[in-house]
């Protein structure tokens, strides 16, 4: 099968959306709302939203970074 999405080193052969759970949807919604109100406090978190939170984070830091080093100038 082609791949039908693609991403800095992954590519899959179906649609991503489809394979993303209610559960992990209202994680990365709940993440957003925190982030936006500055609301990141951990106490009274489940261990998974946690864990949750923890990776959001990172690939949120990685996708600045990379958007950083991957400026495009128009001449």
């Amino acid at each position: 099968m082609a791949p039908v999405w693609a991403r800095k080193h992954i590519a899959l052969e179906t649609c991503p959306k489809s394979t993303i759970t209610a559960e992990s949807q209202s994680l990365v919604e709940e993440f957003l709302v925190r982030r936006r109100l500055r609301a990141l406090g951990w106490e009274g978190l489940s261990a998974r939203q946690v864990e949750a939170f923890v990776i959001l984070e990172k690939a949120l830091a990685a996708e600045m970074e990379d958007g950083q080093h991957n400026t495009r100038h128009t001449l």
